[in-house]
This record gives C-alpha cells, structure tokens and sequence, in this order.
C-alpha cells in the first residue's frame, strides 16, 4: 500500500477553505505528488460549514479520506474542528485557528456554544492553536487567516517553503499577493505552542 497524506480542512463560509485546499493541492502536484481533492458544503452561505479533503501520495486511489485517517485536520475554527475530530487517526495532528465563529442555531440560542473546544481536542491528539486572525490583521487583512494557517501547516509537512510560495503567487490575485504573502510568512514563522490537557 503506498503512503498517502490525508488532510482536511474544514472551516464556515468566508473563511477561504477552498482557496487554502487548491493551494495545498497545487503545492502536491508540484512536486510529482497524485492529488485528489473532495469538497463539501454545508449552508451556502457565509457561516455554514465548509470541508475540504486533500489526498495526495504516489497514487491515491479515492478523494475521500475514511473516518479515523485523517493525517493533519487544518481548522479555520474551534468548533468545525471539534465538529470533524472523528476523522483524526490516532496520534494526528490538528491545527486549529483560536477563532469563534457563532453557527445559525448558536445565534438564534438554540444550543450553546461548546464548551472546553481545545481540552477535548487535546485528548485526542497533538493540537496546535495558531492565533491566525490575529497574525492576518498584522499581515494586512483579516481575510487572510487560511494563507497564515497553510504557513503554519508547512513547518509539519516537510515541503520547502519556495515551493509555497511560487504556487502562493499564482493562486490569489495581484492586488492581494503582498498581503498574502506576509500572512503566510508569519505562519511559517509562528511557533507553535503545543496545547496540553488541564489537569
């Protein structure tokens, strides 16, 4: 069986998951990599739930990524991340934007939001928690939360950053590409404090 990287990415409406996955997807196919990319939508628009599964390796036979295999889930929110937590594999990564965007039944109150989002992650395997709104308003552009997380993303994967960002500046427009590339510079650059269980 040849090894295959499964990531998926999941955040709301707005949030530039799409964008973030052709990147990545790109990045893999740069590099002679088999790339398959699945996306699922929840509520079209903003605020509903966006999913994106990137699969990449030698020869990827399904774009979808089986429960409980998840390599990397890359969350552009604390509670999409809790939300598709099952599909992390035991001993997987998540790096998660310490961000709260208030779903449609949050708002209209009729649930609350979770409690103790990073705790529960925790305990089920390592979590990064990037403050990646905070590091794109420094960037320029509160927008650009998803380019600051694929930096972060890039430490872990072991792909040379050149590569992200020659594909960084084909991907977004002109008008945008300084920004951009300041928010995934500062990604790259974040490090990481990893999150631990309150005992």
């Amino acid at each position: 069986m040849t090894n295959v990287m499964n990531i998926l990415l999941v955040g709301v409406g707005g949030q530039g998951t799409v964008l973030a996955s052709k990147v990545l997807g790109q990045v893999a196919l740069s590099l002679g990599q088999e790339v398959k990319v699945a996306e699922i939508h929840g509520m079209s628009q903003r605020g509903g739930s966006v999913v994106t599964q990137v699969r990449y390796g030698e020869k990827v036979y399904a774009p979808t990524i089986p429960q409980g295999q998840a390599d990397v889930i890359l969350a552009f929110e604390k509670m999409e991340a809790l939300r598709w937590l099952p599909y992390l594999k035991k001993g997987g990564r998540v790096i998660v934007n310490d961000q709260e965007i208030d779903p449609m039944p949050v708002i209209v109150g009729s649930v609350p939001y979770p409690e103790k989002v990073i705790e529960q992650l925790t305990a089920h395997g390592q979590v990064t928690v990037v403050p990646a709104l905070q590091l794109a308003e420094e960037a320029g552009n509160s927008k650009a939360t998803n380019v600051v997380l694929l930096g972060v993303l890039a430490q872990s994967l072991g792909i040379e950053p050149e590569v992200w960002r020659q594909v960084l500046a084909e991907s977004v427009p002109p008008k945008t590409l300084a920004v951009n590339q300041k928010a995934f510079e500062l990604g790259l650059e974040y490090k990481p404090q990893e999150a631990t269980t309150v005992s």
